[in-house]
């Protein structure tokens, strides 16, 4: 898969802000052709902010006229500029100012909708909500349920780029492991190796050869 930290948002701006192919949308955002159509048809995605990939660093310009000119070029991703820059650490709980606190419950059915891997800790940490409000919304029993509305939270203000997508790598990674631990048990354990069965059948053999204590005095009686 390319390293495009938010594939579907930026094939959201690619089919907005330029004429590349389905094709070329799909590898470059390691994403499936017919997953590309339906983000294009409204199916998929629907009310995704797109995300520029040129500001990100992610592609550039040039990339993107190569790509117009010549349907099979397939696109490569430009190199991080950003990506060793260490962020700061966050102490304690985020403050949110109180004109932007109304919109949490945006961002939370932003999340729950389009990134259900992340977990209900990552994202009280991030936008700086309650356990109890990101259940309200995912059941529905908030009391503005009806008003809500799934927008992501950077344009929201309640974090930056940067974190959104740390956030979401690490629930992606997270999830692959899980998912590969589960596919392990299901499989259970193996056949016994084949040694083993034959070393069990040998001394079953053993055992039907020699004699018991009633044919030994049986043959005294005889």
């Amino acid at each position: 898969m390319a390293d495009i930290l938010m594939p579907k948002a930026t094939a959201v701006w690619l089919i907005d802000n330029t004429t590349l192919s389905f094709d070329q949308i799909a590898d470059l955002c390691g994403l499936h052709k017919l997953e590309v159509k339906g983000i294009a048809d409204g199916d998929v995605a629907e009310n995704m902010r797109g995300v520029d990939p040129i500001s990100r660093g992610e592609l550039t310009r040039e990339e993107i006229l190569k790509g117009e000119k010549n349907p099979e070029y397939r696109l490569h991703v430009a190199e991080s500029k950003i990506a060793h820059i260490p962020q700061p650490k966050r102490k304690g709980a985020r403050y949110t100012p109180v004109a932007r606190r109304q919109d949490k419950p945006d961002a939370i059915a932003w999340f729950i909708r389009n990134h259900p891997e992340v977990t209900d800790p990552q994202i009280s940490k991030l936008i700086g909500t309650t356990k109890a409000t990101i259940t309200n919304v995912r059941e529905k029993s908030h009391w503005n349920s009806q008003n809500i509305k799934p927008v992501d939270p950077v344009t929201l203000g309640l974090c930056s780029q940067i974190e959104l997508d740390e956030v979401i790598t690490k629930a992606v990674d997270r999830r692959k492991k899980m998912d590969l631990q589960k596919d392990k048990e299901v499989e259970g354990p193996g056949l016994a190796p084949a040694e083993n069965a034959d070393a069990a059948s040998d001394a079953d053999e053993r055992n039907d050869a020699e004699p018991n204590a009633d044919d030994i005095f049986s043959a005294f009686k005889s």
